[in-house]
C-alpha cells in the first residue's frame, strides 16, 4: 500500500509548480497570482523504486477577502491529517512570514513527518538565505528550485528515506484484492453484505458511516478473493466537512492495492464529477476496472432503451477506455450481484492474458499494412513485428518499427483497439509501446 505526500504552505511559494516538477505534469495551474489554486490535485511519482501520491493543495491564508478561504483552509487540515508525509514549503526570495509561523505551529502539533522546503532558491547564493527557517522549528530546510529542478532529487531522496513500510500481516499476497469505490453513500457497503450473506458492514442513510478500509475474504462458488469496502470519510464527526475531498483521500491507498475495482454509480444520480475523479484514479493506476450501476430498482419508468441510454452516457465521459463492463443492479434486492463477482473474476484472469508472437504478428501486420501510421514530415514508419512483454501487471504490448517517434498518440490507440477487437480485454487497461528495432 503507496505512501501520500501532501504539499502544504502559504499561496504563491510556488506548491503546484513543485506539483508538476514531481509528477512530471502540467495538471496544476501556475500563476502569479496568489491563491491561483483552490481545487486539489492528485498525482502519481516514482522515485528509488517507491511509488506514491502526492496531494497539492491550496495556499494557507487567514483574515484575507477571498471567499474561498475557509474552504480552501479546511482541505489544508484534511490533506495534513491524511498524508504519511508532509512537505512545508516555503519561499527563501520573501522570506519568513506571519503565515509561515502559523502553518509551522499547526504541523509541529501533528504527528506526522514534516519537511522543510525552501523554494526559490534557484542559486547557491541564495541558500544562506534559508537559514531564517531554523527558527520554525522543523529541522533543516531543504534548498530547492521548483521551476528548473535543481534539489529536487535530494529532496525526493530525503522525502523516499521518510516513508514507513506498511504490511499487513492477516491479508494473504496471492489472493486477488476486488476493492469497491465509489462516492459515499453509493451503496458499496450494502454491496459487501449482500456478496457475503450477512449483515457484517454498517450500513446507514449518512454518507462516511465507513471509517476505514475493510478487507473481507469471500470464498464461495469457486471463487476465493478479497473483497475491499472503502472508506468514504473517516470521522463521523466530520461529515460535513468536505465529504468528496475525503472519499477520494481515502480510495488512493485502495485502489493503488487492488488488482480489479467496482466503481459504484448511484443509479438515482447518475455519473458525476466525483466518480470521474475516482475513475481516473483507477485508470492511473492500470487496475481492472467494473462499472456497477447500483439502486437500479429505484429507477422508475425504465423502458426498453434505458439501459443503452444509461451505457452511453456513461462511455461518453469515460472515452476513450470504453471497453469496460457495466453491470445494472440492485445490492437492496441482490439483482445481478452474483454476475458482478463472476465479471470481476473474468476480468482478473484477462489482466494474465498471453498472446503468442506468432498470433500477434499473423492477425495485426496485415491490418498495420492496410493502415500503416500516418507520413510525418515525409518520413514512413514502417512496423517489423510485435510482441507481448513477459511479467507484466497488464497486457503490454511492443511494436517494433524503423522511427517509434513519429508514432504519435491517435494512431496507437488505433493499435490498442485493433488488439481489443481480436482479443477479449475487457475491463483491463493495456499498454502499447513503440521500440526502434
Amino acid at each position: 500500500m503507496s505512501n501520500i505526500v501532501a504539499i502544504v504552505g502559504r499561496p504563491n511559494v510556488g506548491k503546484s509548480t513543485l506539483f508538476n516538477r514531481l509528477t512530471q505534469s502540467r495538471q496544476a495551474i501556475v500563476d502569479e497570482e496568489a491563491g491561483t489554486t483552490r481545487d486539489r490535485q492528485y498525482g502519481k511519482v516514482e522515485w528509488g523504486g517507491e511509488e506514491f501520491s502526492v496531494i497539492d493543495t491550496g495556499g494557507w491564508v487567514l483574515n484575507s477577502d477571498d471567499i474561498f478561504e475557509e474552504e480552501i483552509n479546511k482541505q489544508v487540515r484534511i490533506a495534513i491529517e491524511e498524508a504519511d508525509v508532509i512537505l512545508f514549503l516555503v519561499d527563501v526570495v520573501h522570506g519568513l512570514t506571519d503565515l509561515d509561523q502559523q502553518v509551522a505551529s499547526m504541523l509541529r502539533r501533528g504527528k506526522k513527518p514534516v519537511i522543510l522546503v525552501t523554494n526559490k532558491a534557484d542559486t547557491f547564493g541564495m541558500y544562506a538565505l534559508s537559514a531564517e527557517f531554523y527558527s520554525l522549528g522543523l529541522g533543516d530546510p531543504c534548498n530547492i528550485s521548483a521551476i528548473n529542478g535543481s534539489g529536487t532529487g535530494d529532496l525526493l531522496d530525503l522525502l523516499v528515506s521518510k516513508f514507513t513500510k506498511k504490511e499487513d500481516d492477516t491479508i494473504e499476497e496471492n489472493i486477488p484484492r476486488v476493492t469497491i469505490v465509489g462516492r459515499p453513500n453509493a451503496g458499496k457497503s450494502s454491496l459487501i453484505n449482500a456478496f457475503i450473506g450477512e449483515e457484517r458492514n454498517i450500513v446507514t442513510d449518512i454518507a462516511g458511516t465507513t471509517r476505514d478500509s475493510i478487507y473481507t475474504l469471500y470464498d464461495k462458488f469457486g471463487l476465493k478473493f478479497y473483497l475491499v469496502d472503502t472508506a468514504g470519510i473517516r470521522k463521523k464527526g466530520k461529515v460535513n466537512e468536505d465529504l468528496e475531498y475525503y472519499s477520494v483521500i481515502r480510495a488512493i491507498r485502495a485502489i493503488e492495492s487492488s488488482d480489479v475495482c467496482i466503481l459504484m454509480i448511484d443509479a438515482t444520480r447518475g455519473i458525476e464529477s466525483q466518480d470521474m475523479n475516482i475513475f481516473s484514479l483507477i485508470q492511473k493506476n492500470k487496475k481492472g476496472l467494473i462499472i456497477v450501476i447500483n439502486k437500479w430498482d429505484l429507477v422508475e419508468n425504465k423502458e426498453n432503451n434505458t439501459v443503452k441510454t444509461f451505457e452511453n452516457a456513461i462511455f461518453e465521459c469515460i472515452a476513450p477506455f470504453v471497453d469496460v463492463p457495466v453491470i445494472f443492479s440492485s445490492a437492496l434486492t441482490k439483482q445481478r450481484i452474483f454476475k458482478i463477482l463472476e465479471t470481476a473474476n473474468e476480468v482478473y484472469n484477462i489482466r494474465k492474458t498471453k498472446i503468442s508472437t506468432h498470433t500477434l504478428n499473423e492477425v495485426l501486420l496485415p491490418i498495420i499494412e492496410k493502415t500503416p501510421p500516418p507520413m510525418n514530415k515525409g518520413k514512413v514508419v514502417k512496423i517489423k513485428y510485435i510482441t507481448q512483454l513477459p511479467n507484466t501487471a497488464i497486457p503490454s504490448f511492443v511494436f517494433f518499427c524503423n522511427l517509434p517517434q513519429w508514432v504519435k498518440e491517435p494512431y496507437k490507440r488505433f493499435l490498442e483497439n485493433q488488439i481489443r477487437k481480436h482479443w477479449n480485454l475487457t475491463g483491463t487497461p493495456i499498454n502499447v509501446f513503440m521500440r526502434e528495432k
